[in-house]
């Protein structure tokens, strides 16, 4: 048993001949270190740095189509500082950004887009324009007013617009009519929030039944658009009369 530690622990004058090769080795690599760092410019290097933030911003938002700053600050302050050049890298794909710095928000838009007057003309090769259906657009608009209530009360730029989705629910059953089934009404909504998930406007539900509002909401829709939508369901449903000539 002995024999095999002696075998197994360094003699003091080789673990002190061992210590001296890993200080050697040392003073090795922090000279090539600053060899290397004096043979390359600071310059070269910050410009390396530069793009390669321009890049991540540039596939974020190809990706993704916004940056928030709430969510990448990091990324979203390199969209601010290189907006010129980010713009520049999506011109040829007629993609654009949009800022809104208030609310910490930057987002791609298609550049020179057709008016709903010509949208007959749209096409792109990159963007598939998607129509909401009557549903989604209604919860939009539920949505949107809630978001402009908050930032009424907390002020523009406080993007913790959070709300549970009890909430939601009655106002949502106001205009679509009860299922007859709570369960049943609940899986709507549940269904329709994860939809606009995909449309960066709301946040998963989180473990205490609560979504947050994002703030790409308050770019989504016109507001006086969505107002006429609730209008026209309250109508449909019976529940304002038509305006009468008098």
């Amino acid at each position: 048993m002995n024999g095999v530690f002696d075998q197994l622990t360094l003699s003091k004058e080789e673990k002190n001949q061992g210590d001296e090769l890993l200080t050697q080795e040392k003073d090795i690599d922090e000279t090539q270190g600053e060899i290397n760092e004096a043979a390359t410019p600071h310059g070269a290097v910050a410009q390396q740095y530069t793009l390669k933030q321009i890049k991540e911003v540039s596939q974020q938002l190809i990706k993704h189509g916004l940056i928030e700053s709430a969510a990448k600050p990091g990324l979203y302050q390199a969209a601010l500082t290189h907006n010129t050049k980010i713009k520049d890298i999506l011109e040829p794909f007629n993609l654009d950004i949009k800022i809104d710095d208030i609310r910490g928000l930057i987002f791609v838009v298609v550049a020179n887009h057709v008016t709903e007057e010509d949208d007959e003309l749209w096409s792109h090769p990159l963007v598939r324009r998607q129509r909401l259906n009557m549903e989604q657009s209604l919860l939009i608009a539920i949505l949107r007013q809630r978001f402009v209530t908050h930032e009424l009360d907390a002020g523009v730029g406080d993007n913790s617009a959070v709300i549970h989705i009890d909430e939601i629910l009655p106002e949502l059953n106001a205009y679509l009519g009860d299922l007859g089934s709570e369960t049943r009404e609940d899986k709507r909504l549940r269904n329709l929030l994860e939809q606009l998930k995909a449309y960066g406007v709301v946040t998963d539900i989180n473990e205490h039944e609560q979504i947050t509002i994002r703030p790409l909401i308050a770019h989504i829709a016109n507001p006086e658009n969505l107002t006429n939508l609730l209008i026209a369901i309250k109508r449909k449903a019976n529940k304002i009369p038509e305006e009468t000539s008098s």
